[in-house]
């Protein structure tokens, strides 16, 4: 009997055994079928689902209004997403074109991290990226929203573009906007409102060159493009100045800078072995060091100062580069300091003549001011200002001997100067050339230099004149007045002198010396000097 009632309960134990086991087995059936489902689901909706959760993520991230064109979705490993023709425009300046342009883009993720918070992505990579910033009228128009946006929350690892372009727009209709080629932009952890890290490649529109350049930008300034914090080093390379008309050269430059789009603060050095202006055609080897603000947004930049240096040379600069509303093109005005250099660097730059005219210390105050235009530097340079040169001597024998013999003569050393060689201007033995110092203002405009204030002295000899010097070396055209210690009996000397004597107290000046009118023609290298009655 016990052991019939054991085979009863027995049975019964594995009837439930076997009945919990199919019922384990259903659920687990069950779990697979709707998995099944739901993957089949997943697959014909991640499309509508992720193109959906696209547009409204870019839509509140960058205030504007997202379009998408073609949007592919594959869940065969992963979820990898390819689309065409994205564009977002900005809802507080719908009349202006899109702000970002997308010709096409990839990207990769997990399945499941569609849904996640934050959305994360592996790697984006964009074709044809074009991004434009409005002109600065409508941009200070922009005011920041004060809609309470939902926080979007995404983290991409890495973005790559490739043929992207950056253009900065103008508030003429008729002229040209700033245009950036970026040929390579990698982005790295990009997420919403932390900055990001990049590295790019683009060439300089003017002075055309080659920039590497890599930093953090961001986070991105939806309301206010301009407010966008930028920081990094650059290296620019290969510019070639001969797209400037007037100038030529090959500049290199690296530096770093940091600051918003609109303030950036640059401070960098450059080197331009080969610098030339057209009008002489002769190089140096210019280099400068700067501390700069930067608009970066126009590419208006505001020099802070620049220290530049060529030959034994060394030139201070302040002032602004500024786009003109006028002209395609910038209006350079600066203030310019040499307290330090040779005159004959500034004329072995600026002048064709070769040798140099003359060679000296000089000091320098001017205003500099070069518009835009197709006219050579040479012609539309503007300098205003003073200086002083000083143990200036002539490399034309001619002049120098001149001045030598006009120095004795007014010593009363007049047979010393006409012993001296006239056709070769020879010295005598003990003899040396004479230096002579120099002042005054000038203007310079038109390629010519125009001197209404100028004094030279040499020993026994001060000369004030007015007149104008053609950078070119073909025109020399001065007039004033000569006032020497000596008489005139004695500047002439010999018999001569003996006969003039009387004329002594009609050309002196206040009972001493000799005050005379002169006038000085001709070219540099061919000058004529006479009395101008």
């Amino acid at each position: 009997m016990v052991d019939e009632d054991q085979n009863v309960a027995e049975k019964k134990s594995t009837h439930r055994r076997r009945n919990a086991l199919l019922a384990i087995l259903a659920f687990v059936a069950g779990l697979i079928v709707a998995g099944l489902i739901a993957a089949q689901y997943a697959m014909h909706h991640a499309g509508p689902m992720l193109r959906a959760r696209v547009i409204r993520t870019l839509s509140q991230r960058f205030n504007s209004q997202a379009q998408l064109g073609e949007f592919n979705v594959s869940v065969a490993h992963g979820l990898d997403v390819e689309g065409k023709n994205l564009s977002l425009r900005s809802n507080l300046n719908p009349g202006l074109p899109p702000q970002i342009q997308v010709r096409e883009f990839t990207f990769h993720t997990g399945l499941l991290d569609v849904f996640r918070l934050p959305l994360h992505i592996g790697l984006v990579q964009i074709h044809g990226l074009a991004l434009t910033i409005p002109p600065k009228g409508q941009r200070s128009s922009m005011q920041k929203s004060k809609k309470s946006r939902r926080k979007i929350s995404f983290l991409i690892d890495t973005i790559v573009c490739n043929d992207a372009t950056l253009t900065i727009m103008t508030d003429r209709p008729n002229k040209v906007p700033l245009q950036f080629d970026i040929h390579a932009l990698r982005l790295t952890r990009v997420d919403s409102g932390h900055p990001m890290h990049f590295v790019a490649q683009l060439i300089n529109p003017k002075p055309v060159g080659a920039i590497a350049s890599s930093g953090n930008f961001g986070p991105w300034n939806a309301d206010q493009p301009a407010e966008t914090p930028v920081n990094g080093t650059y290296s620019f390379t290969h510019a070639d100045l001969s797209t400037t008309r007037g100038i030529a050269g090959m500049l290199s430059s690296t530096g770093k800078y940091s600051g918003k789009l609109d303030t950036i603060t640059v401070d960098g050095i450059t080197d331009t072995p080969d610098f030339s202006v057209d009008v002489s055609g002769h190089k140096v080897d210019l280099t400068t060091q700067f501390h700069a603000i930067v608009n970066g947004t126009n590419g208006n930049t505001y020099l802070q100062p620049v220290k530049a240096q060529f030959l034994h040379t060394h030139i201070t600069a302040t002032g602004d580069v500024v786009r003109d509303l006028k002209q395609n093109g910038h209006d350079i005005d600066l203030k310019v300091t040499i307290d330090k250099g040779r005159v004959e660097d500034l004329l072995w730059l600026g002048v064709k003549t070769d040798p140099p005219v003359m060679a000296g210390n000089v000091q320098l105050r001017t205003k500099f001011y070069l518009p835009p235009g197709r006219q050579p530097v040479n012609r539309k340079l503007r300098l205003q200002g003073t200086f002083g040169v000083e143990n200036v001597l002539f490399s034309n024998a001619a002049i120098q001997k001149k001045v030598d013999q006009l120095s004795l003569r007014s010593r009363s050393r007049a047979a010393e100067a006409k012993d001296m060689d006239s056709e070769t201007g020879v010295q005598l033995p003990g003899q040396q050339d004479v230096r002579a110092n120099m002042h005054g203002v000038f203007e310079l405009g038109d390629g010519k230099l125009e001197l209404p204030q100028l004094v030279c002295t040499v020993p026994g000899v001060e000369i004030r004149l007015a007149g104008v010097y053609a950078l070119d070396g073909r025109e020399f055209d001065f007039a004033g007045r000569a006032r020497m210690q000596a008489p005139v009996s004695g500047i002439v000397g010999g018999w001569k002198g003996k006969l003039l004597k009387p004329l002594d107290s009609f050309f002196s000046k206040n009972g001493a010396g000799t005050e005379i009118p002169i006038r000085i023609t001709g070219t540099s290298s061919n000058p004529h000097f006479r009395l101008n009655y």
